[in-house]
């Protein structure tokens, strides 16, 4: 018999170049690991150069501190990852801070801001950058981080689910206007992450929070939705817990079109109610 022949490893990302935010910790640092098992090249993102230090020295990424509270962070992101690199493929937009617990009417202005800046500011403004540099290269994935309050009220956590829930229409809107760019722009809903923002919730003792989630999961998700695997599918909201999104690509004629996986109004007549139509 002969040599048996080596098995041959086929990694989703080989060869893609990322921006990762939040990339030093949480779900971020799953994240960067799973991207960099698939062979993606990746800058990662976050406040703590002492943080991203050790993840840099564990995985052999590039790295660069910035605070997306700054305006001009973006702008410097960019122009690192330029510095790097002649294209990227695949941005995520992780990181988030939870901002002001408690009623709106008392919660601290400047921090209320802070969380618009930081959880859809930055990453409104690092899709733009990015995709006016895919545009050049002939196109690429962007995955946004969806959260609680995106899709249902959020009461005492009005600052985050507004940026939240800004972000996933705002990517609905990008993913229609990149689609003959050869982008794709998705979001995932990781589901609860025993992260420090969950701690901080739970401080609070203002909301009640359901079964932890996997990290491995999400991580699995946006490396499915920034490959050429899940290629077709844009403009979607995508549960990592709760939809079933392994196939999903065996269904891309059936979602294209259609309102499955994306922010909307119900009417009455949904619901069951008569009372809602002309």
């Amino acid at each position: 018999m002969g040599a048996e022949r080596p098995r041959v490893v086929i990694m989703k990302l080989q060869g893609s170049k990322a921006i990762v935010t939040g990339g030093s910790r949480g779900l971020g640092a799953v994240v960067a690991e799973a991207m960099c098992r698939e062979g993606c090249e990746l800058l990662l993102v976050a406040r703590s150069e002492d943080a991203l230090r050790a993840v840099r020295d564990r995985l052999a990424v590039h790295t660069f501190a910035a605070d997306l509270r700054d305006p001009a962070a973006p702008q410097a992101i960019l122009a690192e990852a330029r510095r790097l690199w002649s294209r990227i493929d695949i941005l995520v937009n992780n990181a988030a801070i939870g901002g002001p617990i408690g009623m709106l009417a008392d919660n601290d202005w400047d921090a209320w801001r802070d969380t618009i800046q930081v959880d859809l500011m930055a990453p409104v403004e690092l899709c733009k950058l990015s995709i006016a540099w895919m545009r050049e290269t002939g196109g690429g994935r962007i995955v946004n981080l969806s959260g609680g309050g995106a899709t249902g009220p959020r009461p005492n956590f009005s600052a985050y689910a507004t940026a939240k829930c800004g972000l996933v229409r705002f990517s609905e809107t990008i993913a229609a206007e990149v689609a003959d760019l050869g982008i794709r722009v998705n979001s995932v809903a990781p589901g609860v992450l025993n992260t420090d923002m969950l701690q901080e919730v739970l401080r609070s003792g203002l909301e009640r929070v359901g079964a932890r989630s996997d990290p491995a999961t999400a991580a699995e998700l946006i490396v499915y939705l920034a490959s050429e695997e899940s290629a077709g599918i844009t403009g979607k909201l995508i549960s990592a817990v709760w939809d079933r999104w392994r196939n999903l690509h065996e269904h891309v004629a059936d979602l294209k079109g259609t309102d499955v996986y994306t922010l909307r109004r119900i009417l009455p007549e949904e619901r069951g109610k008569a009372w809602g139509g002309a």
